[in-house]
């Protein structure tokens, strides 16, 4: 007789069933997941700063919120002339208030996956590379790259200066200055907001100084954690960050 007997097992027509995590379990894992990746993104993508002074106004004022990418400095990538870069405090910039960063425990732990803004950072424009020489000033107080005079009317704010390269000292365009070749690895940076700011000119060695040590308003390239390209809030002032066209036209440096 044909047919399945009534004690034959059935095939089996499909797979057994995965097993599901419970609740608290799975929103364990996602949490750790979105950590890694918040973790990885801060280490190697994006990370987010605050304005900490008035250095950078009129562009960038106090608390404003920006996110600096590092793509373009993976490998071989450095900082170009006109780049607005964060970078570690080199030794001495900074007082001891922006040093601290967050105290608040959970800004701290935010500030470590790249979500808060952490202390001891600076932003500045990048104005000469490796071999450049920067002068103060042409006859319509412009600073000199290499030869070529920049025009950077449309982001920097004099502050009652008749130059954008005033003497640190008192802040006046009575004397001229100029420094370079600028060494291998590293930079020469200033504030776009140009009578305050603690920047490379600050650092300056001056000739009646005796306690001032050459070389100390170059900061490392290393030091560098990125550039900026967006300011992100207040959100009615969102822009892209970008190269000023001036910086283009600056020739490669003289052997």
């Amino acid at each position: 007789m044909s047919g399945r007997t009534q004690h034959e097992p059935e095939q089996k027509t499909g797979r057994s069933k995965r097993k599901q995590l419970p609740l608290w379990q799975e929103t364990i894992l996602l949490l750790g997941v979105a950590l890694v990746l918040a973790i990885v993104i801060k280490t190697f993508f994006v990370q987010a700063f605050y304005i900490p002074s008035e250095s950078m106004e009129p562009g960038l004022i106090l608390n404003d919120r920006i996110l600096i990418q590092k793509v373009s400095y993976w490998g071989d990538g450095e900082p170009e002339r006109g780049d607005v870069v964060v970078f570690k405090d080199p030794g001495g910039w900074l007082p001891p208030i922006d040093s601290a960063g967050p105290t608040n425990p959970v800004a701290k732990a935010m500030a470590k996956i790249g979500l808060y803004p952490t202390g001891g950072h600076l932003v500045k424009r990048v104005i000469g590379v490796a071999g450049d020489t920067i002068e103060c000033c042409d006859e319509q107080g412009r600073l000199i790259v290499n030869g070529h005079p920049l025009d950077e009317s449309d982001y920097v704010k004099r502050g009652g200066a008749t130059c954008n390269g005033p003497m640190p000292t008192n802040g006046a365009c009575d004397e001229k200055w100029s420094v370079g070749p600028i060494p291998g690895g590293h930079i020469f940076v200033m504030g776009d907001n140009r009578s305050r700011s603690a920047d490379s000119s600050q650092k300056m060695c001056q000739s009646d100084e005796t306690e001032c040590v050459p070389g100390d308003e170059f900061v490392p390239v290393d030091l560098v954690v990125g550039k900026v390209f967006v300011l992100l809030w207040p959100a009615d002032r969102f822009r892209w960050n970008t190269r000023p066209d001036t910086f283009e036209d600056v020739p490669a440096p003289s052997s």
